[in-house]
């Protein structure tokens, strides 16, 4: 088996792990309020990224080079993780699949202003086509939008801003600072809010909150294995098969077919989304910011891939 084919393997099983923890947020949101859900995702998920973060034996403090930076990253991460949980709670999963998939899109525009980088007109064109595609998924003026999609869009954009940011100064910061910030962050918005929110949890939904942390540290540890072995160019459209898996597990757990708009829509988010990662393939490394953003949009509530595959390397 070749790297690059075992890095693909890899990634499938990462992103399937990571849809059937999407599949767990959205049945406890049928009963209980995103603020609830985030709070027990970051709490659960707390011990396991100390067991990985002890390994960070780069010298300095918490504090952040780049304290700004961080607040943006941090604010950004707390809101794309409460709106995707909202977003999973209240749309059927592969519609909230296909507006999450915009991110490479916004990346791209993203990476202009914050990052200084160019886009050629070949690829403006690839993000007008998918943002195209969004539109067709949304559909505006033939299909009523509510707050579900309002998240989801949220989501998209703060999460990529999130994305772009730790492209930024994500060279000059410790991994613990990155990841830390917006973990607590979560924690103590979260803990303000829950009194207003609270219910009971009999054991087995807890025990499915902690399956949530548990599939997210595992479906992050299988990600980081793919990126170790297989070119970024071949790992990261593997994302896209998420959409299969939501198709799957929403007829099988809620009932829930893709429509039309929904699978064309999808169709060309993707298509653009594969274009910007090819293109990306033959630019230069500062030229990359879609093939090294290494996993979904931040969320604030597990640990993201990128800074833990960038201390692997340094530690081989």
């Amino acid at each position: 088996m070749t790297p690059n084919t075992k890095g693909a393997l890899l990634a499938l099983t990462a992103f399937g792990i990571f849809a059937s923890h999407d599949v767990i947020i959205k049945v406890l949101g049928g009963a209980y309020s995103p603020v609830l859900i985030v709070f027990f995702s970051v709490l659960f998920s707390f011990p396991l990224a100390m067991l990985y973060l002890l390994r960070d034996a780069t010298p300095g403090t918490l504090i952040p080079k780049h304290p700004w930076w961080m607040a943006a990253r941090t604010v950004a991460a707390v809101i794309t993780g409460f709106c995707a949980f909202y977003a999973f709670s209240v749309l059927p999963l592969a519609q909230v699949y296909a507006i999450l998939f915009a991110s490479p899109l916004l990346i791209t525009i993203l990476a202009i202003p914050i990052l200084g980088e160019p886009v050629k007109l070949r690829r403006w064109i690839a993000v007008a086509v998918g943002l195209t595609g969004v539109l067709v998924v949304l559909r505006p003026g033939s299909a009523e939008l509510g707050l579900g999609h309002l998240a989801a869009m949220i989501s998209a954009i703060c999460g990529s801003f999130a994305s772009i940011i730790v492209r930024k100064i994500g060279r000059e910061e410790r991994t613990v600072v990155i990841m830390l910030y917006p973990m607590m962050a979560n924690f103590v918005v979260m803990a303000a809010l829950l009194p207003f929110v609270y219910e009971p949890l009999p054991l087995a939904d807890l025990g499915k909150l902690g399956v949530i942390a548990l599939l997210a540290w595992t479906a992050g540890r299988f990600l980081i294995a793919a990126y170790n072995v297989g070119e970024a160019v071949v790992v990261a459209p593997m994302q896209y098969s998420q959409i299969i898996w939501a198709s799957f597990y929403g007829l099988l757990f809620f009932d829930e077919t893709p429509d039309n708009p929904t699978i064309i829509g999808s169709a060309i988010i993707i298509a653009s989304g594969l274009f910007i990662v090819l293109r990306e393939s033959k630019a230069p490394g500062s030229e990359q910011p879609v093939l090294r953003t290494r996993s979904r949009p931040e969320t604030g509530t597990t640990p993201r891939v990128s800074p833990f595959l960038r201390m692997d390397r340094r530690g081989k």
